[in-house]
């Protein structure tokens, strides 16, 4: 018996031997195989993880996030040490004893799915789950593992546990898109992973395991079991107290889908930034972790976003009540509905539940109650009968409203009511301040956009192009074609004062009539009222817009030398209409086009271009990319002022006196020294003299002309025009001040009628004055220096004609020296030089 078991041990051993010296072999020969075959480890220090695009403002602010994964690096001193050792607990204790393979791990694991049927604690260690993610597949294969482990071990002799701790919190998917540790904090908790508490932290350090089966969100019954199993862990390990434990546990399941954090509403904004560096990079911009800086500066982005939607809601009160937007009969249909109705802008999606006298109680989009009062909306409401038409206002609630109307709101404070339809409703933040009080109001039909651009180099520093990005795609800034109308004029103004043209030459505002082949009929055009007022000054004809004179003028230049002129404002000349119809900006361009030849006009005649991407950084942050733009060097120009008048020009008239609350008003020289950096010059393209005339012409239209209402903004520094298509169809105002240059439209996408008393100057202008109103905010109103070769004189008004003190009617006009008018009576013209008499009035002033 004893011999048998001898032989039977001795058995055992040799087979025993048998099998290591067989397992050696085969590893041994494994290892020779596929060591050379394995990564570079080295590859690890220098890995390009991932990361998604991401467009930011001027003053860094997030607007955009574009690619597949999301993810946001971090250091290891990012990490938080309580998530360093949830981690260690749910997935890898040892970590900092062991070489890279875990025996005792190994042997835990197998030994947990025999006694409960579930590995709780992994099997591989972080190390190997860094070799796995980083070199490797996921298929379950002998030569997978092997091919882990060894990797794990060469990982452990390459990099410090430090390293390979911080690649696992950057590579790891933590489940709904999130790739890494911080951006899981954000996608589940809307904060970077430095601002979790201990149970959120547990949370996410249970994900990696099951992404689908532990997410908070979809499974948070489960997510819980496994933080709390997490957290005892933690205590288990001496990792936390009792109490810090108890704290922790007791802590609700709290997770919420967040999308990225955009700190700065401009979706139009980053999505031109998005097609510009597809443009540039390729697909690589989706996941190589660019960064793009453009040109926009968040506060005016905010206020432009705000002007927008604003004039919208003002414009479409102002035409009535076009009733709900469904009709939900079934009550237990309601929620369903309302959960499917987007919100855009404000305006929240609201059900009525009852009609009463003068109000209406209404059911949210979140299952909240509130009522609209007859004060908030419904006294003096009016329904919609056509552009031109509403109906008397209603006296009951019950005329226009019925119990299932979707309809639209919008949050107010304790507000005493809007009591004048036409006011818009106001602008409030935060719906839980409404206390159930609610406005009535409707998703606008027309559509308005707005650009501003920096008139020094062309950046464009705010650009809205619709009401919502989310119910329209469309960019009307960049994208829609329209008629900009007397919008244009300025453009063949100016190329009439650089070829003969005086701001007192005399034209007939009369009727004409025009057979010309092709306008393809008889064409007789008139002015928006309709009347004609006989001879004319040029000055007086642009800033009351008169038509006929603006045909006229283009008669008298010629159409190719008017197109000739309009190519240095960034216009295609070759599109342009070769008839007469081109003076009345009957060719249709976008706002964005509009606006960069105001910013010429802004910047005194130098040539700019527009440009959204300022500069581009790659993942490590280092520059990839900068732009070069024109950009206005004064002190470069070979054209100067003359060292008596600079600062000192547009002396203050009596309408500017007259003004309440007038900024101080400073003499700011334009001249500035080269920029230090190598940027390109932007060319001058009007002569300074012609820049000045139609500068003085412009801010007539705001002192008063069809642009009087932007007076309210009280400076003596700004210019611009409005511009009216027919129907009308397309409102308008352009305009800018030294600080800025911003084009204002408003419309209809299908080019429907606006109504025939709506104007560039009722419809579009008020969006430009509530935009500039917080553009130029803070901002010292600038004296534009008078070039060399500039005079004043006085002349007669209805002649254009020079005439002396004598004269009772005189008004003062400036002139570019070379085109003084001659003296209405014979007596030599007197050179008054170049000299500004200072408190002298402005052009038009009367003597």
């Amino acid at each position: 018996m004893k011999k048998t078991h001898l032989k039977l041990l001795s058995y055992l051993l040799w087979l025993t031997i048998a099998a290591l010296g067989g397992l050696l072999v085969i590893s041994g020969s494994l290892y020779l195989y596929l060591s050379p075959k394995l990564p570079s480890v080295e590859s690890l220090r220098k890995v390009k993880l991932q990361t998604p695009l991401r467009i930011y403002s001027q003053d860094s602010q997030l607007i955009g996030e574009f690619g597949e994964k999301r993810r946001t690096p971090i250091t290891f001193s990012d990490i938080p040490p309580l998530y360093v050792k949830a981690l260690l607990s749910a997935e890898d204790d040892r970590f900092y004893e062991h070489g890279g393979v875990d025996v005792a791990g190994l042997l835990r694991a197998a030994s947990q799915l025999i006694t409960s049927g579930e590995i709780k604690t992994g099997g591989s260690t972080i190390t190997m789950q860094v070799a796995r993610n980083f070199f490797l597949t996921r298929k379950q294969t002998f030569t997978r593992k092997f091919n882990e482990i060894l990797l794990a071990l060469r990982i452990e002799d390459d990099l410090s546990k430090d390293e390979i701790l911080t690649l696992y919190a950057n590579k790891i998917y933590q489940g709904n898109r999130a790739y890494g540790i911080d951006a899981a904090a954000h996608v589940y908790y809307g904060k970077p992973i430095k601002e979790l508490s201990l149970a959120q932290l547990a949370m996410i350090a249970g994900l990696p395991k099951a992404p689908s089966a532990y997410n908070p969100i979809a499974n948070p019954d489960r997510a819980l079991i496994r933080r709390n199993w997490i957290l005892k862990r933690m205590l288990d390990l001496n990792y936390i107290d009792g109490d810090t434990y108890q704290r922790a546990k007791a802590e609700p399941v709290s997770a919420d889908y967040h999308g990225y954090n955009v700190e700065l509403n401009a979706p139009y904004v980053s999505e031109i930034a998005r097609k510009e560096i597809i443009e540039m990079v390729g697909n690589a911009a989706y996941t190589d972790g660019y960064r793009v800086y453009t040109t926009i500066k968040g506060e005016l982005q905010s206020s432009a976003q705000t002007a927008v939607q604003k004039g919208l809601l003002d414009y479409d009160q102002r035409h009535g009540y076009r009733g709900p937007e469904a009709q939900v009969r079934k009550s237990e249909q309601w929620s369903s509905i309302l959960q499917k109705t987007p919100r855009y802008g404000k305006l929240i999606p609201a059900i009525v539940t009852e009609v009463k006298e003068q109000s209406l109680h209404i059911l949210l989009d979140d299952d909240q109650h509130g009522e609209v009062l007859w004060a908030n909306g419904l006294k003096g409401l009016r329904k919609y009968n056509s552009p031109n038409s509403r109906s008397a206002p209603i006296k009951s609630a019950s005329e226009l409203f019925s119990q299932g109307d979707l309809i639209r709101v919008e949050a107010i404070t304790d507000n005493p009511g809007i009591d004048d339809p036409d006011i818009g409703s106001p602008d409030i933040d935060s719906p839980d301040q409404a206390e159930n009080q609610w406005a009535l109001t409707q998703l606008p039909k027309a559509q308005a956009a707005i650009v501003a651009l920096n008139p020094e180099n062309g950046g464009i520093q705010a650009l809205v192009g619709g009401f919502d990005f989310y119910q329209s795609h469309f960019n009307r800034i960049t994208q829609a074609e329209r008629q900009p109308g007397s919008n244009f004029k300025p453009f063949i103004y100016t190329t009439a004062l650089e070829n003969g043209f005086t701001a007192a030459s005399i034209l007939n505002d009369a009727p004409v009539v025009f057979e010309d082949k092709l306008l393809e009929n008889t064409w007789r055009p008139e002015n928006d009222s309709g009347k004609f007022y006989g001879p004319t000054r040029l000055r007086k004809a642009l800033y009351l817009s008169r038509n006929l004179i603006s045909i006229r003028i283009l008669r008298s230049l010629g159409i190719k030398t008017a197109i000739n002129g309009l190519d240095r404002f960034g216009f295609n000349t070759a599109v342009l209409p070769r008839d007469l119809s081109l003076s009345l900006g009957s060719h249709a361009v976008t706002p964005l086009e509009v606006a960069t030849g105001y910013a010429i006009l802004a910047n005194g005649g130098y040539k700019v271009e527009p440009f959204l991407i300022d500069r581009i950084e790659d993942a490590e942050g280092n520059l990839v990319y900068q732009a070069a733009p024109l950009t206005v060097c004064r002190s470069c120009d070979t054209e100067k002022t003359s060292p008596e008048q600079n600062g000192t020009a547009n002396l203050k008239s009596e309408a500017s006196d007259n003004l309440s609350h007038q900024p101080i008003e400073q003499n700011i020289s334009l001249e500035e020294p080269q920029p230090t950096q190598a940027l390109p010059v932007a060319p001058r393209v009007i002569d300074s003299q012609v820049a000045y005339i139609i500068d003085s012409i412009l801010k007539d239209v705001i002192r008063k002309g069809t642009g009087k209402r932007a007076r309210v903004l009280e400076r003596s520094d700004i210019s611009g025009k409005t511009g009216t298509t027919n129907g009308p169809k397309d409102a308008w105002f352009s305009g800018y001040s030294p600080h800025i240059a911003a084009t204002s439209w408003l419309g209809f996408d299908e080019n429907l009628l606006l109504g025939r008393r709506e104007y560039g100057g009722s419809a579009a202008l008020p969006i430009w004055i509530d935009f500039m109103k917080q553009a130029l905010k803070g901002k010292p109103v600038i004296t534009r220096p008078q070039p060399k070769g500039i005079v004043m004189v006085r002349i007669d008004p209805v002649t254009g004609l020079r005439v002396g003190p004598e004269h009772a009617n005189a008004i003062f006009e400036i002139f570019r020296k070379e085109n003084v008018p001659a003296m209405a009576e014979t007596r030599p013209v007197i050179d008054t030089g170049n000299e500004a008499i200072e408190g002298a009035p402005l052009p038009e002033d009367l003597f």
